[in-house]
C-alpha cells in the first residue's frame, strides 16, 4: 500500500493561513479510511501560527527560497524563511519515513504550491514556479500534485490501494 502526503488544509483543516480550509474531498476521505494518507501542514510544522500573515515568494521560486537564495517574505515584510524551510525539512523527513513517492498539496501555496505561486508583490499576479515544500519533494524524489490533478494522481495510485 503506498501512502500519499496530503496538505491538511485538503483535508478540512482550518491551518491556511487565513484560518481557513478547502476540503475535504470524498476521495481524500476514502484514501484515509484506508491508511493511506499522511496529514501535514508545513507551514504549521515550521512553527507558524494560524491565522498568519499571506506569504509570498518573489517569482514563485520555492527552489531558490529552499537554498537560501531568496527570502519569503509576509506582506508586513517579516522574512518568515526559516519557518518555511522547517516545514519543508519536515515533509522531506516524512516522505523517507513513510517511503511516500506521492505528494497532494494545496495549489499556489508559496509552500505547497506545484505548477504555479504568485509574484512576490501581493497583488494577486500569478507566475509559473512551486512552493519551498514542493520544491523540496520535487528534490527528494516525490511527484507532487494539487487539487486539480487529484484525479490524475488517483489514476497513479489505482492498483496500488485497497
Amino acid at each position: 500500500m503506498r501512502k500519499v502526503l496530503v496538505s491538511r488544509c485538503l483535508l478540512g483543516h482550518p491551518v491556511r493561513y487565513d484560518g481557513g480550509a478547502q476540503g475535504p474531498f470524498a476521495l481524500l476521505e476514502r484514501w484515509q479510511a484506508l491508511g493511506l494518507v499522511v496529514p501535514l501542514c508545513p507551514e504549521v510544522a515550521g512553527g507558524l501560527p494560524t491565522p498568519r500573515p499571506p506569504a509570498e515568494i518573489r517569482g514563485a521560486r520555492g527552489a531558490d527560497a529552499l537554498a537560501g537564495l531568496i527570502p519569503v517574505l509576509t506582506i508586513e515584510g517579516e522574512d518568515v524563511s526559516a519557518a518555511f524551510l522547517g516545514g519543508a525539512l519536515r515533509a522531506v523527513e516524512l516522505a523517507r519515513q513513510e517511503n511516500i513517492r506521492f505528494a497532494l498539496l494545496k495549489a499556489r501555496s508559496p509552500s505547497c504550491g506545484n505548477e504555479e505561486g504568485y509574484d512576490g508583490s501581493f497583488s494577486g499576479r500569478r507566475v509559473a514556479g512551486e512552493g519551498v515544500t514542493a520544491a523540496a519533494l520535487r528534490q527528494a524524489g516525490v511527484r507532487v500534485f494539487n487539487e486539480g490533478q487529484i484525479a490524475e494522481l488517483a489514476q497513479m495510485l489505482e492498483g496500488r490501494i485497497g
